[in-house]
């Protein structure tokens, strides 16, 4: 299996649940996952619905759940930088890395372009590597072999429509 690397950024929605979704195709067919959360922190519902296929996908998060605006905190960066050397040493052991809101985490600088692109670079022929999040740099959009730019058109919260939309608990 020849791996690649696919970019999934734009200011649309769908980044994540495209990962997500690609995710759950290779589980299927057996294929390790590994995602790697930068900016989430929290029991999510993608969370508990891929606790299901914990044998084939493992998440974990490296984000301290917080949006965050201006200057990151030291304590952002550690848990960003943590996240870094685990997919690292996590590289040729999973069929598919998922770097989820990379881009994001890049932009905020709580990690730096550079470190992206060094695992794009480590990344071995036969492993897929997916980064997520919005502000994708020119120059991991140059790396990869796919790129998906999510573009809203139409979003239910504009002009004061609020709509839910999903599944009643």
């Amino acid at each position: 299996m020849k791996g690649y690397v696919q970019v999934y950024t734009g200011d649309g929605k769908g980044k994540t649940t495209a990962a997500l979704g690609l995710s759950l195709r290779a589980a299927g067919s057996g294929l390790k996952v590994y995602i790697a959360q930068f900016i989430k922190m929290g029991d999510y519902s993608e969370i508990k619905a891929l606790a299901k296929f914990s044998d084939l996908i493992t998440v974990e998060q490296f984000g301290l759940g917080r949006f965050i605006k201006g200057k990151p905190s030291q304590e952002d960066i550690e848990a960003a930088h943590n996240g870094i050397a685990k997919v690292k040493s996590l590289i040729g052991k999973y069929d598919i890395i998922v770097l989820e809101e990379a881009n994001v985490a890049a932009a905020c600088g709580v990690i730096s372009v550079e470190d992206i692109l060094e695992l794009i670079s480590l990344k071995p022929d036969n492993v897929e590597l997916v980064i997520t999040g919005r502000g994708a740099d020119p120059r991991v959009i140059e790396k990869a072999g796919l790129v998906t730019e999510m573009k809203e058109i139409k979003h239910y919260y504009q002009k004061g429509v609020q709509a839910r939309v999903g599944i009643e608990k």
